[in-house]
């Protein structure tokens, strides 16, 4: 009995044993065959740890290779908190020399510890100081990791077109933002190899990173420098809200410089002492009513499209317009008749409007659109504005006149270079070109290619307007006289200063934007430049007071830098005789809901009075004679002094009456034409 009882239990440990036995078989089938690859997973998680090496973002150079934006490597401090003796302490060493509030940090570290966090970050990109005096402190819980920062070397110079990154060293804002795919480059990874006690021992590279291409932008550090400085040394003067500058080689497209004020450093987070708005590019974003620089569209226009000519008379109505019920007056001054010439150079807005009136709406709305306004230029920045030209079918009973001189259309800084250019260049609308190669590290360059130019614009016909605006400068008359006139340099350009409309009030407030488009040298224009300022107020802010100078400023500064030949002597005798102020401010205030046609208070050709100027005196008498003239032709005095006209003439039997000081700038008759008996060549002189 005894026995049967023991054998019954060894069978009984035989079955149990087998069932453990079968077990551990089957769990060690599931541990090492089934479940193997998981389990695997799992260790190498707990072995191996993979981390993005963050690839080197590509430097913005300017064209002569100096860094504008360049990423360096910095140190970021992190800790372990399982890992710190005494939090308490750590917190205030770590805030000592991180700039930190010890509490707070006190409050993350024993949070991170209750929760048995293995890693927080203290401060991340710390300074090159920071870091020496943590690392001399050699405490083995304070770990670092190597991250990229952005510098920007030279502050805030060309910061609107640089842009800025965010926190993640991702683009926000100018080419880093609309280049940031191709400055960022790609990311390698690694794989840490780390013991029990979580300390790495080993690393095996996955993919190497591959660094952000670097730009070399066509900005002109030097040119940019002096755009900036005018530009807000204008705007404080004048008391403007902001302003902008934008500098073109009319000949390649190639932006030298873009200034906006108020401006901003990138290297400075946004705050009260830089507001977020002052980091809007305004000559690309901010579109306003140009004012008289817009009658450059309206003449352009009036060249390709009508009979008119520089010498064809204007009436312009003693100052006086009626528009249906309503009179409209010239902001200062009434004239008669004026040349086209002179209501350019005098920047008449009754002139203007009538030569508008002959070019039509239709044509009006096809050269505005042609010469580039209610387009993006297609410069490479983000968001840029393409300004407001309506479609015909919106156009009211008088829009035509207020586009003629500047109103109801609104334009950006950068659209009025682009029209500068095409002036410049002989007619050729050429895409502003911002980018001049992209290269990555150890491969070959890639060169932007060229856009085609686009003929928006006859030769003959860019080429008179350029005759044109030099009399806006050389002229004493002229709304530029002066202020934009060059040392060394002939220049041509144009004055607007167009009054701010309220939409609160919905009226025309007694504030301008004052602007000046101009280009120099005359006969080969090197460089074409746009100046606005916005929140002007007074004669003060007109345009050819307070945007004019800017441009001499700059211009000068960038022929010289751009080794430009100068085309006149560097000194010439002073004028005796005060500069005239002339209009310049494109009055606004016209209601599309009056009357449908314009009409002249004085009948053409029936204005009585004295002439105002001295080709209106002869182009005046020239409209009377009907028979033609027989007599010496007229030599070219173009460029020659008042001793060599005089020699010149003296030579030909004929009596010069010497206008001004200088060179010849303007004559009549013109080279060429007949000499009536008893007549005299009227030659202006100019600077």
């Amino acid at each position: 009995m005894y026995e049967l009882e023991s054998t019954r239990r060894v069978q009984v440990l035989a079955r149990v044993a087998l069932a453990w036995a079968a077990i551990l078989i089957l769990r060690l089938v599931h541990l090492q065959i089934i479940s193997h690859a998981e389990f695997e997973r799992l260790a190498q998680q707990q072995h191996e740890k993979p981390l993005k090496i963050e690839a080197p973002r590509g430097t913005i150079f300017d064209r002569n290779g100096i860094p504008l934006a360049k990423s360096l490597p910095v140190d970021s401090v992190c800790v372990n908190p399982r890992r710190i003796p005494d939090l308490g302490v750590a917190a205030q060493i770590l805030a000592g020399v991180l700039d930190l509030d010890a509490t707070t940090l006190y409050a993350k570290l024993k949070d991170a510890a209750e929760r048995q966090s293995g890693f927080m970050w203290v401060k991340r990109r710390i300074s090159l100081e920071e870091s020496k005096r943590l690392r001399s402190m050699k405490l083995d819980w304070i770990e670092f990791r190597t991250e990229s920062h952005r510098f920007y070397t030279n502050g805030q110079l060309a910061s609107h077109v640089v842009g800025s990154v965010d926190f993640d060293q991702q683009g926000n804002s100018g080419l880093e933002l609309s280049l940031n795919e191709e400055l960022q480059g790609y990311p390698g990874e690694v794989t840490l190899l780390r013991d029990v006690k979580n300390n790495a021992y080993a690393s095996e590279v996955e993919s190497k990173p591959v660094p952000g291409k670097d730009i070399t932008t066509t900005i002109d550090s030097r040119i940019q420098f002096v755009a900036e400085r005018a530009i807000a040394q204008a705007a404080q003067n004048s008391h403007a809200r902001s302003g902008s500058v934008v500098v073109m080689d009319p000949r390649t497209g190639e932006v030298l410089a873009m200034a906006n004020y108020p401006t901003f450093d990138p290297n400075e987070p946004p705050g009260p002492k830089q507001p977020l708005s002052w980091r809007n590019n305004l000559a690309i974003t901010s579109p306003y009513e140009p004012g008289s620089v817009f009658k450059v569209v309206t003449l352009s226009a009036a060249l390709e499209t009508t009979s008119m000519r520089p010498s064809t008379v204007v009436n312009c109505g003693n100052g006086v317009l009626r528009l249906g019920s309503r009179t409209i007056h010239e902001a200062h001054h009434g004239y008669g008749l004026l040349s086209m010439a002179d209501v350019l150079a005098r920047s008449s807005n009754i002139g203007a409007i009538q030569i508008g009136l002959r070019v039509g709406p239709e044509n009006m709305y096809e050269y505005m659109r042609r010469l580039g306004f209610g387009s993006r230029t297609g410069i490479p920045l983000p968001s840029e504005s393409s300004g407001v030209v309506r479609k015909l079918s919106r156009w009211g009973s008088t829009s035509l006149a207020s586009m003629s001189m500047g109103h109801e259309v609104s334009v950006t800084a950068m659209q009025l270079a682009q029209l500068c250019s095409i002036i410049a260049n002989g007619g050729l609308k050429i895409p502003p070109k911002l980018i001049l190669k992209k290269q990555r590290p150890g491969e070959p360059p890639e060169v932007e290619p060229q856009l085609k130019p686009v003929r928006v614009l006859r030769p003959e016909t860019a080429i008179t307007m350029r005759q044109m605006m030099e009399g806006v400068v050389i002229l004493p008359y002229g709304t530029g006289h002066k202020t934009a006139r060059l040392s060394g340099y002939t220049s041509g350009g144009k004055t607007g200063t167009a009054q701010i409309y309220d939409f609160a009030t919905h009226q025309y407030t007694h504030h301008y934007n004052g602007s000046f488009i101009g280009f120099a040298p005359v006969t080969n224009p090197a460089i074409a430049i746009a100046v606005t300022l916005n929140g002007t107020s007074g004669t003060a802010g007109y345009g050819g007071q307070v945007a004019a100078p800017v441009f001499r400023e700059v211009a000068t500064a960038a022929l010289r830098l751009r080794d430009v030949p100068k085309d006149l002597p560097d000194e010439l005798p002073e004028e005796k005789h005060e500069r005239v102020d002339m209009d310049d401010v494109a009055i606004a205030g016209l209601d599309p809901e009056l009357a449908p046609e314009l009409e002249f208070s004085v009948p053409p050709m029936l204005v009585q009075g004295p002439p105002t100027s001295l080709d209106q005196r002869l182009f005046a008498k020239a409209a009377v004679q009907s028979n033609p003239v027989d007599g010496p032709r007229v030599p070219d005095f173009q460029g020659k002094t008042v001793r060599d006209v005089i020699q010149t003439a003296a030579g030909a039997g004929m009596q010069v009456e010497v206008i001004g000081h200088g060179v010849a700038r303007a004559q009549a008759p013109l080279p060429g034409a007949p000499l009536p008996p008893g007549e005299k060549v009227r030659v202006v002189f100019a600077r």
